[in-house]
């Protein structure tokens, strides 16, 4: 999938990311990496950093985020910078969609 032109949703399989959370990895090369994340009501992202760049895009639903030990209530249109390392985490209120796009791309989240 990697540097793949088009990437199309009912290719990709969903995988369970725990905690209620269900993860496809979409369009990515080695500088950027677009992935889907459905939350369940009461699903938890926890706090967590990691040596890349985020934005996050919420798609639909209600999160509560927590950056850099800063919360906020978050919704539809809403989004998130999360620079490197900085701790983040959220917990999801009403359930909901949220798109990441990271740089560079999680090598943890593929199998190359």
């Amino acid at each position: 999938m990697k540097n793949d032109r088009w990437v199309f949703y009912k290719d990709v399989v969903p995988e369970n990311a725990g905690n209620g959370v269900t993860r496809r990895v979409l369009a990515y090369s080695d500088d950027l990496m677009c992935v889907e994340n459905t939350f369940e009501k009461g699903a938890v992202g926890s706090l967590h950093h990691h040596p890349h760049t985020q934005i996050t895009y919420v798609a639909s639903g209600k999160f509560e985020f927590e950056i850099d030990g800063v919360k906020k209530i978050v919704t539809k249109g809403d989004t998130m910078l999360k620079t490197n390392d900085v701790v983040h985490g959220c917990v999801c209120l009403e359930a909901g969609v949220l798109l990441d796009i990271f740089n560079p791309y999680r090598a943890d989240f593929v199998k190359d």
